[in-house]
């Protein structure tokens, strides 16, 4: 192609596809192969002829027979996850690469990192990899990486998305990431070349920038061989070796290749786009697929010199300086999959297809229009993995042990490297992560989707095709949904409930008084000659949470939370995660498991964390105490000893079951942990009015002396048997009901029967979310996550610290307690009536000392609540006299909100309402 606008009038020239076309699988792949030889925009060209086939050459290096850590995969993370192995102290660990270091994905790769993410836990791995390829690489070999510091342009064509821009600049302030929001003149100044006509305004990042593939690479392994790590190239794997221990646990034994075997007990997954292949040795399932990624390299434009890299999100492209060119690329609605993963493929590219790549030559036209006149020097179309939620594979195989998960980065490889290479080999020596990586765990999915084809594809594709669109906090994806729905699904839809997705499961989010808005099937936004849905109300619906403002069902869920407030509403909370624990060692594991004492008669419930060795908090759940039983029924199994029922969050459900159970086969306790969350639905009663409804349903006498609080009893309701439990988690009177999945919709009924003359209502988690923090309570992975105590989070009453009893994490809780907290999870109250969501940067007496987790507004106290950890500046610990003598306030896209302080919930902080005081 002589130029981009000669590719946008000959893809523009070509007849499009039929709309009739079929939706198959096949449909959606690209018949070209792989193409041998490409011109290629980086310093150094990496590709290989045939003469350097594996076949031929054989590996760079002898194999070790034995070795502690075996990485497979020699991109950019196995190159980064063996440098911090090798940095970190681990001895005997090795790489083996199939070709040569690059030769899958990362090669091709554009090698941008900019620094501002919607997510704090990402911002950090951003600083991470930025310090080690901008500095810690070169300082420790004396090598350059190819890092260039040219800095980063955000572009902004409507309102909304220079609100989110701003957003960013906030939550970079807690960082310490310097950014500008600029105006569209002083774009121009920046950059002379841009077309600012249509903008709203841009943001400037100044240290952002890009660095070289094989010089990051080279380098990361040149300093990982010094430090005693042994790279291997030319040396494909070809199978995993598994044993079985005396507990029925399978473990890594080995890893076998062409030209010898490895003994090993721990394996890492960095293979890429072939991950599921090194998966399927193993028997472990890997949820990502494969797509063809593009971009062009335009020729020498005149000016362009010393130009910031730019994302313009809107337009679904990016502009990359190279050297005197630019790199164009993006993120189509059509992606084209890659469906017969070749192993030969190395160094290669497929032929680009300007029918698909056309939207991101007219937005980058647009945004810098000499380049119609600009010449194309290559075209770069390369395989890259991408997952179901955009979001990296990491951490251990909950179905092997020493299997671990470095894969599926959605392009994104070079930039997280550094970070999650780090995260990822403290994980193997440690045993955990230091900072919490719950959202890139593979342990985030439950074992039912990880396999199914049809959710990962769906999800993957809508991943891809909105990678660019503004994060919204209320968002919900329309692919892969209807996959786990409870008993009360219909019963709830037919009322109005507008469901969210968590995990698979479709929960209430809030109950539309207009009728049903069904989650219709996925539509491909029309890709692939599919045909979008008309009238879909739905996706109307949520369109509406398109905002950072308050979005117009906002009055909704106020009268959900006011009736909870003032009389009574019932929530399904059936996807909620249901085990049982019990066994021979159950009493022990539980005493090991839980932070709190859960080892009380029979008949009573416990609030309680689990902790890692670190004292971080990998969950938070209720525990049950049950009394053995001869007899198995639909409501325990049967069991002799001790037994307890644990109810944990549903979107965190297989986190938990896969914690528990690495518990248990650490400690080799023999004990059953068996999952009951399909079988069983839950409902939730809370509110003044909770117990006289309730009373009317229920078989017993249900006084504050014959059910007291945080106990609970086998019960017949409407003469359905359920689990009565008197339990809130909003703050107010409340039961749950545990109820047998066939009883589910007799005992709702009954219930809203019961109800109607008590003012009941329904409602959904929108009203939980926002109850819940105005009274306190902590959400797991919010404002408590895996490398947060609970003595930070204020939940030192969880901890059975002053018994004797061992637990998990009680060493660090002690250390932590004898040298003084370094941060606080600190409740604060906004007088002005504006939205917050979190990443809100928190201003202590003008510093900034951390950033908002949570935040919602109370419709009880009329006012926006937010829940943040704050840090004293000067590094000592942050004493309750801190917290009080701060001067407050919050950023809010650039605008700072006085704010007031509290050590107690703002509502109802002496807990009279769940006692049944009012």
């Amino acid at each position: 192609m002589a130029s981009l606008s000669r590719a946008l009038r000959v893809a523009a020239a070509r007849p499009r596809q039929s709309p009739t076309r079929g939706l198959g699988p096949c449909n959606l792949s690209s018949t070209s192969s792989p193409t041998a030889e490409k011109s290629v925009p980086h310093q150094r060209t990496l590709k290989e002829g045939q003469s350097t086939s594996v076949v031929a050459q054989g590996p760079s290096r002898p194999l070790p027979s034995t070795a502690n850590v075996v990485v497979i995969g020699g991109g950019s993370l196995g190159c980064q996850t063996l440098y911090h192995l090798a940095k970190l102290g681990m001895s005997g660990a090795v790489l083996l690469e199939r070709e040569r270091l690059t030769s899958g994905t990362t090669w091709h790769t554009a090698g941008l990192l900019w620094q501002l993410r919607p997510s704090d836990v990402e911002v950090e791995l951003l600083a991470h990899t930025r310090r080690v390829v901008s500095r810690e690489l070169e300082e420790e070999t004396g090598l350059h990486t190819g890092w260039i510091q040219n800095g980063g342009l955000f572009i902004a064509s409507n309102r909304q998305r220079l609100d989110e821009y701003k957003r960013l600049m906030s939550l970079g302030k807690a960082y310490g990431v310097e950014s500008h929001v600029l105006s569209p003149a002083e774009t121009k100044t920046l950059y002379p070349l841009m077309n600012v006509d249509d903008l709203y305004g841009t943001l400037y990042v100044p240290h952002d920038g890009t660095m070289d593939p094989a010089g990051t690479c080279s380098t990361l392994a040149r300093a990982a061989s010094a430090r005693g790590a042994q790279v291997i190239e030319n040396c494909p794997v070809t199978g995993i070796r598994v044993w079985t221990d005396d507990f029925g646990v399978r473990r890594v034994a080995g890893v076998e290749t062409q030209h010898g075997s490895i003994q090993t007990p721990c394996v890492v997954n960095c293979a890429g786009v072939w991950a599921s292949a090194v998966g399927q040795m193993a028997g472990v399932k890997v949820p990502l697929v494969a797509m063809h990624h593009a971009y062009v390299v335009t020729e020498r434009i005149e000016g362009i010199q010393n130009m910031p890299n730019v994302r313009d999100h809107d337009a679904s492209v990016y502009l990359r300086l190279q050297g005197d060119a630019l790199s164009v690329g993006g993120y189509e609605a059509n992606p084209i999959f890659w469906e017969e993963v070749s192993d030969k493929f190395a160094f290669g590219l497929f032929d680009l297809d300007w029918e698909v790549f056309t939207q991101h030559i007219e937005g980058a036209i647009n945004r810098v229009p000499v380049l119609e006149k600009t010449g194309i020097k290559s075209t770069v179309c390369g395989p890259e993995s991408f997952t179901p939620d955009h979001k990296p594979l990491m951490g251990e195989a909950p179905e092997l042990r020493g299997f671990f998960l470095g894969c599926g980065f959605n392009s994104a490889g070079m930039m997280l490297g550094g970070g999650c290479g780090q995260e990822l080999a403290h994980w193997i020596i440690h045993g955990r992560p230091e900072k919490d990586m719950h959202g890139y765990d593979i342990r985030r999915f439950h074992h039912s989707l990880t396999d199914h084809p049809r959710w990962i594809r769906e999800r993957s594709h809508e991943s891809y095709a909105k990678n660019y669109s503004v994060v919204f906090p209320h968002d919900e994806p329309l692919a892969g949904r209807n996959m786990r729905r409870d008993p009360l699904h219909e019963e709830l839809l037919g009322q109005g409930c507008v469901f969210q997705e968590r995990h698979g499961w479709e929960r209430p989010g809030w109950f539309h008084p207009q009728g049903p808005a069904p989650v219709l099937e996925y539509d491909y936004y029309g890709a692939y000659g599919s045909r979008e849905h008309e009238d879909y109300a739905y996706r109307r619906l949520l369109a509406d949470e398109y905002t950072f403002d308050f979005p117009p069902h906002h009055d909704t869920i106020k009268k959900e939370c006011l009736a909870c407030r003032g009389a009574a509403a019932v929530f399904d909370m059936s996807y909620f995660g249901k085990f049982y624990l019990v066994g021979l060692d159950a009493r022990k594991a539980a005493d090991w498991l839980f932070s709190a004492d859960v080892s009380r008669p029979p008949g009573s419930t416990v609030y309680t964390c689990m902790l890692n060795h670190r004292g971080g908090t990998e969950s938070d759940l209720t525990v049950s105490r049950l009394a053995p039983s001869h007899q198995a029924s639909p409501l325990a199994p049967a069991f002799e000893g001790d037994g307890y029922y644990l109810a944990v969050g549903g979107a965190v459900a297989q986190h938990n079951w896969s914690h528990i159970t690495t518990v248990l086969q650490d400690q080799k306790f023999q004990c059953q942990l068996i999952d009951s969350s399909e079988d069983l639905g839950m409902v939730s009663i809370q509110g003044p009015a909770s117990r006289a409804i309730l009373q009317e349903v229920l078989d017993a006498d249900l006084s504050n002396e014959a059910f007291p609080f945080s106990t609970h009893k086998l019960l017949r309701a409407a003469g359905h048997l359920v689990r009565a439990m008197r339990l809130s988690f909003v703050g107010e009177l409340g039961w749950e009901l545990h109820i047998p999945k066939a009883s589910c919709i007799p005992v709702y009924r009954a219930v809203m029967a019961a109800g109607a003359k008590h003012g009941l209502v329904n409602a959904g988690y929108r009203a939980i979310d926002s109850l819940s923090t105005e009274k306190g309570y902590r959400h797991w992975h919010a404002d408590l996550r895996s490398d947060d105590s609970p003595l930070e989070a204020g939940l030192a009453f969880t901890c059975k610290l002053k018994s004797p009893v061992p637990f998990l994490g009680r060493e660090a809780l002690e250390q932590q307690r004898a040298a003084g907290l370094r941060r606080r999870l600190v409740c604060f109250t906004v007088e002005d009536k504006v939205p917050m969501f979190g990443l809100e940067a928190i201003w202590r007496n003008s510093q900034v000392v951390g950033h908002v987790r949570r935040a919602d507004f109370g419709f009880a106290i009329d006012k926006t609540i937010a829940y943040g950890y704050i840090h004293d500046p000067s590094g000592g610990p942050v004493s309750l006299d801190f917290v009080k003598s701060g001067d407050y306030a919050l950023e809010r896209m650039g605008v700072t909100y006085g704010a007031r302080a509290h050590l107690k919930s703002p509502f109802d902080p002496d807990n009279k309402r769940v006692k049944g005081t009012y």
